[in-house]
């Protein structure tokens, strides 16, 4: 046979089109992963109806759970918080010290109660499990391999206390925190994350997951929310919002009666602050919110949600954070409100977007948000806080405390990656997690330089948004990114080999 000769434009041409296939190929790759990432999202879908007269929320909860392990599973188990709060729970909510400001109103408990589980109308074996009554484990009807998803429903009452916590009715406002069943995390050679309630931090672990809740109230109050809603409507003085939130870590909102809104955007950010009525200062805390956003989107990578709400409201702490909706204490001074605002946006993104275990490793999130908020400041000066200062008093705070602990104890333990019930106080769990951890990210900043700090900051974001970390995955993304070993350096932080000076 006679070989066809091709000439050099032939080639070329050829060429061409084999590279444009190739680049098709990839494309389509790309989207397929694309997609199959959004179909490996677990869904819970709520009909919630609170009851004010009663402070009770009625729910059914479906959940699609995709078993996204290598494991097969006979059953799946599910934190359920709210029994935190019932009478009789061996752990506290928080500490002895704060008590007074956590029942304003006297002792009050909630809990909640499961009324059913099934799947396709057909019941399943269930139990509540837990030191503390805090799972439910569901017995599954048919073995879930990997890959494979299931759907199933639970009915539940959610009693509330009268209470400035995460879950519970105030003076002001009703928040809702960790109020539904979640499914708790499975790792790998761990099996499934079951962590007790803690007065320490924020005891809570979660994967991004989507949401479609309904929820019905009274119409004198107004709904802030995790998501976006979608659409409200009122019928007979009841109110019901349709709320839509994809690809998110978990689900909160807070009824009150006296919120007024105000609202900006940012790089098409939709920012909500929830202040009360006769609030004086509610442009001031739109705009430190604003700015925040605006900041972090420069210095980390964009904000990937529509909406953020920052909801004054009757919290015992500073604040806490939830997707697309943080809580800031009404019993702030004006002159910490700033920073708590910020704080709680910089968890946006370190915890909201990039995830991990809050429990066992608290200092990821919380130490990351307090260097955050230094770095906000910096690059804020007409808000005239001393980022100098700042650093300052960290390394005065933290040289105070290991001297004053060893001097009553005879030894302080310095470790920062502990679980939280491996913190005896709370000072020693604020001090060791945000107060060490800006020292920790301070440190790593004057070690690496500036360029390589924030170039390995917006990587970490970038590689890791919508996911959990462990330490030593933020650790390589570290050392990635930077060039440096910084393994030795940063451990000696964790396990408290590295003494401040």
């Amino acid at each position: 046979m006679k070989k066809l000769k091709l000439g050099k434009k032939t080639k070329i041409i050829a060429l061409a089109l084999l590279l444009i296939s190739v680049i098709v190929i990839i494309a389509l790759l790309s989207i397929a992963s694309l997609r199959g990432e959004e179909q490996a999202l677990s869904t819970y879908t709520m009909d919630l109806s609170y009851n004010d007269s009663s402070h009770s929320l009625e729910g059914r909860e479906e959940i699609t759970y995709i078993n996204n392990s290598d494991n097969m599973f006979e059953k799946l188990y599910l934190h359920l918080y709210p029994n935190a709060f019932r009478e009789g729970a061996k752990n506290q909510i928080a500490s002895t010290s704060a008590q007074d400001n956590l029942y304003v109103n006297g002792l009050s408990y909630g809990r909640i109660d499961i009324k059913s589980v099934t799947s396709e109308e057909e019941n399943l074996t269930y139990s509540i499990e837990g030191e503390d009554q805090n799972l439910l484990a569901v017995t599954l009807p048919c073995q879930l391999y990997p890959d494979e998803s299931i759907t199933f429903a639970i009915e539940f009452t959610v009693n509330l206390a009268n209470i400035n916590h995460r879950l519970g009715y105030g003076n002001n406002a009703i928040n809702f925190g960790n109020f539904y069943p979640i499914v708790c995390v499975y790792e790998e050679g761990e099996g499934f994350r079951c962590d007790l309630y803690h007065s320490n931090g924020d005891p809570f672990y979660s994967e991004c997951a989507n949401y479609k809740v309904n929820i019905s109230y009274p119409s004198q109050f107004t709904l802030a929310s995790s998501g976006e809603v979608v659409s409200t409507s009122t019928e007979e003085d009841i109110s019901t919002s349709h709320i839509k939130g994809n690809n998110i870590r978990d689900f909160c909102f807070v009824l009150s009666e006296i919120f007024t809104v105000a609202t900006t955007s940012v790089d098409g950010i939709t920012i909500n602050f929830y202040g009360y009525n006769l609030d004086e200062d509610l442009q001031t805390n739109l705009t430190t919110s604003a700015k925040a956003v605006a900041t972090f989107n420069e210095l980390f990578g964009k904000y990937p949600y529509s909406t953020l709400n920052v909801v004054k409201t009757n919290f015992l702490y500073g604040g806490m954070e939830y997707p697309n909706l943080v809580l800031i204490s009404d019993s702030l001074s004006q002159e910490d409100l700033a920073y708590v605002i910020v704080h709680e946006i910089a968890h946006q993104w370190w915890y909201g977007v990039v995830g991990n275990d809050q429990y066992n490793h608290a200092w990821l999130d919380e130490g990351l948000a307090e260097y955050s908020t230094l770095l906000f400041f910096e690059n804020n000066e007409n808000y005239n806080v001393s980022t100098r200062e700042l650093i300052d008093n960290a390394y005065q705070n933290y040289k105070t405390f290991t001297r004053v602990y060893s001097s009553v104890n005879g030894e302080v333990d310095t470790s920062m990656d502990r679980p939280l019930s491996q913190f005896n106080t709370e000072p020693e769990y604020v001090l060791n997690t945000y107060t060490k951890g800006l020292i920790l990210f301070d440190s790593l900043r004057d070690s690496v330089g500036d360029r390589k700090f924030f170039k390995a900051i917006k990587n970490y974001y970038k590689e890791y948004s919508f996911k959990n970390v462990k330490p030593e995955e933020f650790i390589a993304s570290f050392i990635d990114s930077t060039g440096y070993d910084l393994e030795n350096f940063i451990y000696s932080f964790l396990n408290g080999e590295m003494e401040i000076q």
